[in-house]
């Protein structure tokens, strides 16, 4: 199974076909709107405009399981990361990324690729998932990582057939 597989929503509630994304390389993030991390939308949507002519699509997927630090529906955060942070990538459906209730989406990309020591849980917001053209997931970013640590494997990835 590969990670356009998976069903999944808009910000809007519509059905979003992640197979139309086959052949880009992705980068899929748990987002959020009151975390010491959320500046990084900036960075993720200067990757987007900086990659997106060779094959690139940033996905947040907004989530609340993190100290409450999303508490807004998924189309107030879309209205929040345009407003604030000029995002124009995709903003999705509100999601859990741990727990009984995980989104299939990120219950894939945990098991293709786990966190330090093994682990299965994403810990906090702005975890990054960069996916490959193929589908596969290529590496996980932890929250801290940012722009400067996501840029030679990002490159590395859009130079692969």
């Amino acid at each position: 199974m590969s990670i356009h597989d998976h069903d999944c929503r808009t910000s809007r509630g519509e059905p979003f076909n992640l197979r139309a994304l086959r052949g880009q390389v992705l980068l899929i993030v748990n987002v959020a709107s009151q975390c010491g991390f959320t500046s990084q939308l900036r960075d993720l949507e200067r990757l987007y405009r900086r990659y997106r002519d060779r094959g690139f699509t940033v996905l947040g997927f907004p989530c609340n399981q993190f100290l409450r630090q999303s508490p807004e529906s998924a189309q107030a955060f879309c209205r929040f990361g345009e407003q604030e942070y000029g995002v124009t990538f995709p903003l999705m459906e509100k999601v859990k990324v741990n727990g009984h209730d995980t989104h299939p989406l990120f219950a894939e990309l945990k098991r293709e690729a786990p966190g330090m020591l093994g682990t299965r849980m994403i810990k906090w917001n702005f975890t990054k998932f960069l996916v490959g053209r193929d589908g596969r997931v290529i590496r996980r970013f932890s929250p801290r990582d940012g722009e400067a640590e996501l840029v030679e494997a990002l490159e590395k990835a859009l130079d692969e057939d």
